[in-house]
């Protein structure tokens, strides 16, 4: 099925029941019409980071299911998977292989020697400083072969990161990009894409002109499908921006950030502003199975403005604690804050109604996270039980959870916003948007489909946390 404009859910195959089985027949009976595509989270085998940390990607992990499962899916919902372009687990066959064969095995050139990356003498520590971190501890080196040799390990002792100049390397990903196409995929994530490309004398991250020359190649192993690749990455604006210029989907990381600001202190410029300039060819978020990125909101809000948000955040939010995004909880960001979005508002049903009425109003598709969409607080037995930080966001629903908060009024009234969001033609992506603020403290934004037959109007007033919502001159309540 081709990328549809209807709103995203995105959820591991086991966090709305315990299988995709389950997935699929709770998508059914609650939110057939509210969602139009499902990007499922890794349910590939992997030996850790909640299927971040993948052995292979022609696999799905029996617990889930299988790839019937996930094709039925597919027949209903558009579908994104989730391809780690920059690592693959020490656990998995190709490592064991290079780890017993070393230099004599076929997938010795799969994955990046920190040893042969340097010439000799080097890295210096010049070299190491320069190194791109938004980690709190960043190995680069931790794996070392009884001959010495170390490999390079962005993330961590188990994710080996992938030579992406190699042919062995790029025969991996094209054979395997392909293979999530055939299974259904209508869009494929590039995680952590921005650290595939190495380059002696630069910081390693979205390298340039490599960065596009990867994102070119990879396109071209897909150009005979229906899959399209959404390239992530979090960090300032400007570089998803230019992603967007060389015509790809991007993400709206920054959302989250700038709507809590504007509810926090009643502002709607910063907000207005944000919208003016984003692209219709993106996903917006408010919420992600990470935390709420920080430093994708830099320069979109003055630095205090993003302390003040960040205050607010410990302030206002429920049980948000500065500890949960810290090192003794297993953080691995230090740009990201662990909370669920209702629970930053202060898990208040109105301004969090509010965020996502703003977030459907915003360009591109809306992407709701499986925890959003049913407006979950934070979970703190979880975190306290694993002390890992996101956990406070992954809460594990059983289908009778689901069967009783999808009974709240705030979820009720969410549903029925994603419906109106998936069904009115006014949020065409070839149509227009304008932005406009009445007053310091409302926002109007306005939609209207490609011929001008279909206006969609919202005003929000952040203080009153009031909304006016009209189609064509008809009034639209939820």
């Amino acid at each position: 099925m081709k990328l549809q404009n209807k709103a995203m859910l995105i959820t591991y195959p086991d966090s709305m029941g315990t299988n995709l089985i389950d997935l699929s027949n709770v998508m059914q009976k609650y939110f057939s019409k509210a969602i139009g595509g499902i990007h499922i989270l890794p349910l590939f085998p992997s030996n850790g980071d909640r299927g971040f940390s993948p052995m292979r990607y022609d696999q799905v992990d029996p617990k889930f299911g299988d790839w019937s499962d996930v094709e039925k899916l597919g027949q209903r919902y558009y579908l994104m998977f989730d391809f780690m372009i920059n690592h693959l687990s020490k656990k998995s066959e190709y490592f064991q292989d290079f780890q017993e064969k070393k230099d004599q095995s076929k997938y010795r050139d799969l994955f990046l020697s920190w040893d042969k990356f340097w010439p000799e003498g080097r890295p210096t520590q010049k070299d190491i400083d320069l190194i791109y971190k938004r980690k709190d501890k960043a190995p680069y080196q931790e794996i070392t072969f009884k001959d010495g040799e170390k490999m390079w390990n962005t993330f961590g002792p188990d994710q080996m990161d992938l030579d992406v100049r190699t042919k062995v390397t790029q025969d991996f990903i094209k054979n395997n990009l392909r293979g999530l196409a055939s299974h259904g995929a209508s869009l494929i994530r590039l995680d952590a894409f921005a650290y595939a490309t190495k380059k002696l004398d630069t910081d390693d991250f979205f390298v340039e002109p490599e960065i596009w020359d990867l994102l070119k190649e990879v396109s071209s192993y897909l150009a005979d499908t229906q899959a399209m690749i959404l390239p992530e990455i979090h960090e300032h604006y400007t570089m998803p921006f230019k992603v967007a210029k060389h015509g790809y989907f991007i993400y709206d990381f920054a959302l989250p950030m700038v709507l809590l600001y504007s509810l926090y202190s009643g502002k709607s410029k910063r907000l207005a502003d944000w919208l003016k300039k984003c692209p219709m060819k993106q996903f917006t978020t408010l919420d992600t199975h990470d935390g709420l990125g920080v430093v994708d909101a830099k320069d979109i809000l003055s630095d205090d403005e993003i302390d003040y948000t960040t205050q607010q955040l410990y302030k206002i939010g429920a049980n948000v604690k500065r500890k949960y995004s810290s090192a003794e909880y297993h953080n691995l960001d230090i740009y990201q804050i662990n909370t669920t979005y209702y629970s930053a508002l202060g898990n208040d049903d109105q301004k969090y109604f509010l965020a996502r009425l703003l977030q459907i109003f915003a360009p591109g598709i809306p992407q709701i996270y499986y925890v959003g969409l049913l407006a979950g607080k934070n979970d703190l037995q979880l975190l306290e039980k694993t002390k890992e930080g996101r956990n406070i966001n992954r809460h594990y629903y059983s289908l009778d959870e689901v069967e009783q908060e999808v009974k709240r009024p705030v979820v009720q009234s969410l549903i029925k916003l994603l419906e109106f969001r998936n069904s009115e033609a006014a949020f065409d992506l070839e149509g227009a948007i304008e932005v406009t603020t009445p007053s310091k403290h409302e926002i109007t934004i306005t939609r209207t489909n490609h011929d001008g037959s279909r206006k969609a109007v919202a005003t929000v007033d952040l203080v009153n946390l009031t909304y006016h919502i009209e189609v064509n001159g008809e009034e639209v309540k939820f």
